[in-house]
């Protein structure tokens, strides 16, 4: 059997100790209360803390650790004793909510067991990442029946249904995991119910899925954007082994996952994590950043680092930093079979450093958080070269895309939130927004800026992922709100205003998931979810998908399958190829032409409130030939009225194109191959 050797990074620290905590609480008090056990632990290199195997039986034997709560009781530099956490913890006690030594006045007083604890605030605790529990629903350390890696891994692929491995490939579904569970009452979602959901996620026909961060973070429920451990999935949300089952489920639909990580700053609450780890001293408070000496300023703040995110910058400078992020990334790749990672708010790592009191710059921290976010994508890329690496970054800066050893940042591909405002929009009118689905709603004739529009969809042609809606559109701005109501100006949506938005509202999905940028969409888009997402009381406002398919959803879930489908079928769809054929503001028509090799598809989409019988595109792109009309949003079966291409054939002659459009409508166009030109009709 083989030992255990903790180690910790306590540079300042006059002593550290490892002290076991009661498995039946897991909870270690911060005046020493529920400690079992302390072993010594001896300083090394760079202020590393390690335990001797050789000083304890109990640490020779690494069975006997198992799941075993543990804490590090540590002398910091001024004499003061602090509990903190393991910050590389593979696996955080607890399911609950609350803090023994804080109360979380809104939840109900501590019941003494591990359960009921808050992960971030409680111990650590020793897992075996080399073996999987076997049975789902075992409640954590209740686990009986366990695999190797070797055997649960075995079956993970099926070649019927492979997993993309190009980015450009992708259909990205955004999911929250804690947004689930209403189909079976539960008090919040886990992964088992996100396993559940992967039938309907297979019939949406989508190939990706990026979850919300789920590794331990601050709180009972959330976002998960305010990470306290980086290694360790939240227990809440169906701890480690779930994650495994969900990511095999997925690959063997040919669905690959992709990870929210969050290294722009550390959870708000770092008590027992990151904050004053070894000392009080700000100056010292190794896992931030701290520009000059406390004395400089008015309060002793003023030398933190805000980035332009939330919380304070790490001290990204410091190499174990640094590591702590990359190897909890790798270890994902490794452990869990992630394929790819999508990095929160990457501007507010390498640009946005500014010190506390005054706002200034600090050129050092923005030059080391470029250097990590270099070192982490190099990592990941040498671990798996295909690996999906995806930045949000609003700068513009085409160095996030670039190579490193072009001075870029290495990421595949980059969030295009300008694409978003002008599709849809923000409440606030903004000259240089186009705002359609926003204008479109409030119901008037008035020009809409197609122009505007297409040149941003022309835009995202060169590895940017762009999105109908997202976390923070659909319940982060102040004025959240998702975009069926946002078609209608938030009116009921009872009858004809049901159905005129969901005309406009398949728009969205028409040019997004036909367009050169790589697709994503925030889950319940695709049924006409209704109820804003915000952070705060998403838990209240869950709505059940599957059942929204069965019933008002079932329109825009086919229309939204049937679209996923045609990108994946065609090539041409996810190749870089676009041109502009035409725009028209006042009659809020854009066409555009999607190709690669034979293949060769015209989109025109309208936002208009009525339709034309007989509608001219002309452009000098639009070849001669024969046309047949593969796709129509105002077709029958996904609610609209039938104002179709009848025939499905139409004829280009001299660069002009006349058909049928449907208002508001979305009808796509392929150029049959080897055939002569028709007559038009």
């Amino acid at each position: 059997m083989p030992g255990i050797r903790f180690s910790v990074w306590a540079p300042n620290a006059q002593n550290v100790e490892l002290v076991r905590g009661d498995p039946v609480s897991g909870y270690i008090w911060n005046d020493g209360r529920g400690v079992v056990e302390a072993l010594p632990m001896h300083r090394g290199d760079v202020g590393i803390w390690s335990t001797d195997v050789a000083e304890s039986p109990t640490l020779r034997n690494f069975g006997s650790w198992d799941f075993v709560p543990y804490m590090f009781r540590i002398t910091r530099d001024d004499g003061s004793v602090a509990y903190r956490t393991d910050l590389y913890s593979r696996c955080q006690v607890g399911t609950g909510g609350q803090n023994p030594d804080a109360p979380v006045a809104k939840l109900p007083q501590w019941d003494g067991t591990r359960q009921d604890l808050e992960g971030s605030k409680s111990c650590s605790a020793v897992t075996d990442p080399e073996r999987v529990s076997e049975l789902l629903e075992q409640i954590m350390w209740l686990e009986t029946r366990w695999l190797s890696g070797e055997n649960f891994w075995r079956d993970e692929f099926r070649p019927e249904r492979p997993v993309p491995a190009r980015i450009d490939d992708l259909v990205i579904y955004e999911l929250h995991v804690e947004g689930l569970g209403l189909d079976r009452s539960a008090a919040r979602g886990t992964l088992l119910d996100a396993i559940n959901l992967i039938p309907y996620l297979r019939d949406l026909g989508i190939n990706a899925v990026e979850l919300m961060p789920i590794t331990e973070y601050q709180g009972w429920f959330g976002w998960g954007y305010a990470p306290s451990h980086h290694m360790a999935i939240k227990s809440s949300a169906g701890g480690r082994d779930q994650l495994k089952h969900f990511v095999r489920e997925c690959h063997r639909n040919g669905i690959a996952v992709i990870l929210d990580v969050v290294y722009s700053h550390f959870t708000f609450d770092a008590e027992r994590v990151q904050w004053m780890y070894d000392s009080a001293d700000p100056e010292r408070n190794v896992w931030y950043w701290y520009d000059g000496k406390a004395a400089d300023y008015r309060t002793p703040d003023g030398g933190y680092v805000d980035n332009g995110s939330s919380g304070w910058a790490p001290r990204y400078s410091q190499a174990i930093v640094r590591r702590l992020f990359i190897s909890s990334a790798a270890a994902l790749l490794a452990e869990f079979h992630i394929d790819g990672f999508r990095v929160e708010m990457t501007q507010a790592i390498y640009r946005d450093n500014a010190r506390h009191a005054d706002g200034q710059p600090v050129p050092a921290a923005n030059a080391f958080g470029a250097k990590f976010l270099r070192e982490w994508s190099n990592t990941l890329k040498l671990i798996r070269p295909n690996v999906f690496l995806i930045a949000e970054n609003h700068s513009g800066w085409r160095g996030v895309r670039q190579p490193t050893d072009q001075a870029g940042l290495g990421f595949d591909a980059t969030w295009e939130m300008s694409f978003y405002l002008h599709l849809i929009g923000t409440a606030q009118a903004e000259p240089r927004q186009a705002r359609l689905l926003r204008e479109a709603g409030m119901g008037h004739d008035q020009p809409l800026n197609m122009r505007l529009f297409a040149d941003s969809l022309a835009g995202t042609a060169d590895g940017k992922v762009v999105y109908i809606s997202s976390h923070d559109e659909a319940g982060n701005a102040q004025d959240s709100a998702r975009s069926i109501q946002v078609a209608v100006n938030n009116a009921a949506l009872l009858g004809e205003t049901r159905r005129f938005a969901e005309a406009r509202v398949r728009f969205d999905p028409g040019v997004t998931l036909l367009g050169p940028g790589i697709p994503l969409f925030f889950m319940g888009e695709e049924v006409g979810a209704t109820r804003p997402y915000r952070y705060n009381d998403f838990l209240e406002n869950r709505e059940d998908y599957a059942a929204l398919r069965s019933s008002s959803g079932a329109r825009l879930f086919r229309f939204h399958a049937d679209v996923i489908r045609l990108r994946l079928a065609h090539p041409a769809f996810r190749s870089r190829n676009v041109a502009i054929l035409y725009t028209h503001d006042n009659n809020r028509i854009i066409a555009f032409r999607r190709w690669i090799d034979d293949e060769d598809f015209i989109v025109v989409a309208s936002l208009g409130n009525r339709g034309w019988p007989s509608y001219t595109i002309d452009s000098r792109h639009i070849r001669d030939g024969s046309w047949r009309e593969v796709m129509n949003s105002d077709a029958e079966e996904y609610g609209g009225g039938g104002f179709t291409n009848k025939g499905g054939v139409i004829a280009s002659l001299g660069r002009h194109l006349t058909l049928r459009l449907a208002g508001p409508g979305v009808l796509v166009l392929q150029r049959l191959p080897h055939a002569p030109a028709l007559q038009p009709v």
